[in-house]
């Protein structure tokens, strides 16, 4: 929201050179306008997104580290080669999508078998929502190659296919996964949930010493501040 805020605004961005010069009216020119603001906001909510769908099937903690730092990568990368003046860009492209296959095999490959073993609603949960993303993000290098890269569609064409992608990557996604989600418990994705009406662990009683409880500072010869002796 912040992001496009920005964008429809006419701030966050930088005028860059363009390595391929047009013919055409609405590209014709020296600069193209980058937003930089853009990949600010997809670098803090795909991880977010990759997140869910990566917990969804059970995943441990450090393939999921793994595939946010990938998807870091592959935005980062994104990124240099938009404000990069000459074909060297394509380098940097090439380097995201790379990465982008990457985070496509964890989510194709490990997460499907590990979400297939929870369950036919789990499962078909994380295949809505995995197929979607996995569509939805196939077409952001074929968006940058048309904009940012070969500077065929003008800034506002550009704004109109991300804003597509952005839509169908971010509330799409989050209302089927909402749905997908809805009479799934949480347990049998390994996750713990405190609404905040339940009794947490007591840590032990005023006056343990050491924090050991009652119990245990008696064994130890100590309840309360009182110091048993022979």
């Amino acid at each position: 929201m912040l992001a496009y805020y920005a964008m429809g605004s006419h701030q966050g961005w930088a005028p860059i050179n363009v390595e391929y010069h047009r013919s055409s009216p609405k590209v014709a020119g020296n600069n193209r306008e980058i937003y930089y603001a853009r990949y600010i906001d997809w670098f803090i909510t795909t991880p977010l997104l990759l997140l869910d769908l990566l917990l969804t099937a059970g995943l441990p903690w450090p393939t999921i580290v793994w595939t946010i730092f990938l998807d870091w990568i592959m935005i980062i990368t994104g990124l240099i080669g938009a404000l990069t003046p000459s074909a060297w860009k394509w380098g940097w492209w090439t380097f995201g999508t790379v990465a982008m296959f990457y985070v496509f095999y964890n989510l194709a490959g490990v997460g499907r078998k590990r979400a297939k073993l929870l369950g036919s609603d789990i499962y078909r949960t994380y295949m809505i929502c995995g197929v979607l993303t996995l569509f939805v993000w196939l077409c952001y290098p074929i968006a940058w190659g048309v904009s940012e890269g070969a500077n065929l569609i003008t800034p506002d064409s550009e704004a109109v296919f991300y804003g597509v992608l952005d839509f169908l990557a971010k509330p799409v996604f989050s209302v089927a996964l909402i749905v997908g989600h809805w009479n799934i418990d949480p347990a049998r994705l390994g996750l713990t949930i405190n609404y905040g009406d339940e009794e947490l662990p007591h840590r032990g009683e005023k006056g343990a010493h050491n924090g050991a409880t009652p119990a245990a500072a008696a064994d130890n010869g100590v309840a309360g501040n009182n110091t048993l002796t022979a």
